[in-house]
């Protein structure tokens, strides 16, 4: 019997004679252990031919992921902010040529774009020129359906569109002749609408700009230290309303002045320092709101200046 059992270990087939022997010779036990053997000897390979089928249907779907090589291709970024110069300086780490368009590009965006891209001042020389485009910038009325009938049609054929800014850039409609007339290859975002999505060229993703574990945690940090920066040298970055404005802090006083963007008010400011010097200052504008950066090199009263017309708030910092 034991010879019997030895040969036996590396069956496969149900012998119903084997078992009654085993029963007679070992007892419920060891017959459980050796059916507990068969059956996760029959279950692993049934696991192992299920492995393998699977494995031949996935290589099977090839085909549907086929796309194309960045290395050698044109990518457009519309929009040189913060995230448009990501995407551009790291387009050229595959070997992309990029071209980049941003009429109101910031001295400090200039300074961190690689001056490897190739900077274009006229939006249709990027259209002619580009595999690909990706927009980066706000939506408002003056970029409402920025793409447009006028755009595709001055594209290269077969583009591919990136839009991950914000839906209304685009215009639908003319977008859906584009694709149909395949001037454009495809158009990928995460703003889709029930008017777009069904088209099979369209690639709608949801928005994964947060979606990390680390991402929530590194907003809030950058938010508040954003908000700190404002609260002790006043220094505005990112604000809804505000323009950006941020100076270092190298005098022992500093005022800060929101007031209507309008002519003459940095002069009625000033010509109320006359036992100060100002030392460095600052104004930008957004709309009909100003914001205003004076440094001076000794305190100052500035109930004078919270009387002038036009002013809405005026606040100091002490370094």
């Amino acid at each position: 019997m034991e010879q019997e059992t030895s040969k036996r270990h590396n069956f496969h087939a149900f012998d119903l004679n084997y078992y009654k022997e085993l029963y007679e010779f070992y007892g419920d036990d060891h017959v459980e252990t050796w059916l507990s053997y068969l059956d996760l000897d029959q279950y692993s390979s049934k696991i192992q031919k299920e492995y393998d089928k699977t494995l031949k249907d996935i290589e099977k779907q090839k085909k549907k992921y086929a796309g194309h090589e960045l290395t050698g291709k044109s990518l457009g970024v519309i929009g040189c902010g913060a995230i448009g110069i990501q995407v551009a300086n790291l387009a050229l780490r595959f070997g992309m040529k990029v071209y980049g368009y941003d009429p109101y590009m910031s001295v400090d965006a200039a300074w961190n774009l690689s001056r490897y891209v190739n900077h274009v001042t006229n939006i249709d020389d990027l259209y002619r020129q580009c595999d690909f485009i990706t927009i980066h910038v706000p939506l408002n009325d003056g970029t409402k359906n920025f793409i447009n009938k006028d755009s595709f049609d001055k594209m290269k054929d077969g583009v591919k569109l990136l839009n991950f800014a914000r839906g209304g850039l685009v215009d639908e409609d003319a977008l859906l002749v584009a694709l149909d007339d395949n001037k454009v290859e495809s158009y990928v975002t995460d703003f889709p609408s029930l008017k777009i999505i069904q088209n099979d060229k369209v690639i709608a993703i949801p928005h994964l700009g947060a979606s990390t574990e680390e991402s929530e945690e590194n907003c809030a940090v950058k938010a508040a230290q954003e908000l700190m920066d404002y609260l002790t040298y006043g220094n505005i970055s990112n604000s809804v309303n505000l323009p950006n404005a941020k100076m270092d802090m190298n005098s022992p006083f500093r005022i800060t002045c929101i007031h209507e963007n309008k002519p003459k008010m940095i002069s009625q400011i000033t010509d109320i320092f006359k036992d100060a010097n100002i030392e460095n200052l600052m104004n930008k504008s957004k709309k009909d709101i100003a914001y205003t950066i004076i440094d001076l090199d000794s305190e100052v009263d500035i109930s004078p200046i919270e009387k002038i017309n036009g002013m809405i708030r005026v606040s100091t910092y002490k370094k």
